[in-house]
């Protein structure tokens, strides 16, 4: 079984996946911002590291990775604050990618969202903007990394139960589903960081998907 390292390992994503990586007999180092989120974060069956992922260097996040199987981002800073969020999502992402080298741990699943790119097309008056623009350099910067990487896209996120089925986005950049629907609960996104890392057909892929009708696993084997 693997040993693996989860940024944002208080958030909403975080919280479901780490169980299920538990359930599954891996090892989870959950990183978190705040010394008070550590009981409920080890509840769900990790250690809680406490680290401030928008201060950590390069040097910092390799010495929390290092002889670890895989690095999960599931972090983000949640918007509201484009100076952050850029901080975030961007800056410490690409940080923690070349730490991620830096340590020797091959391994590395994103999480993105759906449309994800330089042709985001959300506009620079939007409060979106600032995440669009801070997803698109993480993922790719990611890309032309030498990890074994898997970037995971969901669209927009719900707190609904895992269905455990989902479906591709028409193709990468699209704005819904061949339905019509885009969402994808969070639960479904939790099941496929914990598929993608068991599926080798997964690395090197940029995967965009919402709530549908096909099985996880069997989705994933088929890339």
């Amino acid at each position: 079984m693997a040993d693996y390292i989860l940024l944002g390992g208080h958030g909403k994503v975080a919280m479901r996946a780490t169980p299920r990586l538990v359930e599954e007999g891996h090892t989870v180092t959950a990183v978190i911002r705040k010394e008070e989120q550590t009981q409920e974060v080890e509840a769900t069956g990790a250690k809680a590291l406490l680290l401030d992922i928008e201060k950590a260097t390069v040097n910092d996040f390799a010495d929390a990775f290092r002889g670890k199987d895989g690095v999960i981002w599931a972090a983000g800073a949640g918007g509201g604050n484009p100076q952050r969020t850029y901080a975030v999502d961007r800056d410490a992402a690409q940080r923690s990618i070349d730490a991620a080298v830096q340590a020797g741990v091959g391994r590395y699943v994103m999480v993105s969202y759906a449309g994800a790119g330089s042709d985001h097309g959300v506009s620079e008056d939007s409060s979106f903007f600032p995440y669009a623009e801070s997803k698109s350099a993480a993922d790719a910067y990611l890309r032309e990394s030498d990890l074994k990487y898997t970037i995971l896209g969901p669209g927009l996120l719900t707190l609904e139960d895992p269905t455990f089925k989902i479906s591709l986005a028409p193709e990468t950049g699209s704005a819904q589903s061949a339905d019509g629907g885009r969402d994808t609960s969070r639960s479904n996104v939790a099941e496929a960081i914990v598929v993608a890392l068991d599926e080798d057909a997964t690395i090197g892929q940029t995967i965009d998907f919402y709530d549908g009708d096909t099985d996880i696993r069997e989705l994933f084997r088929s890339l």
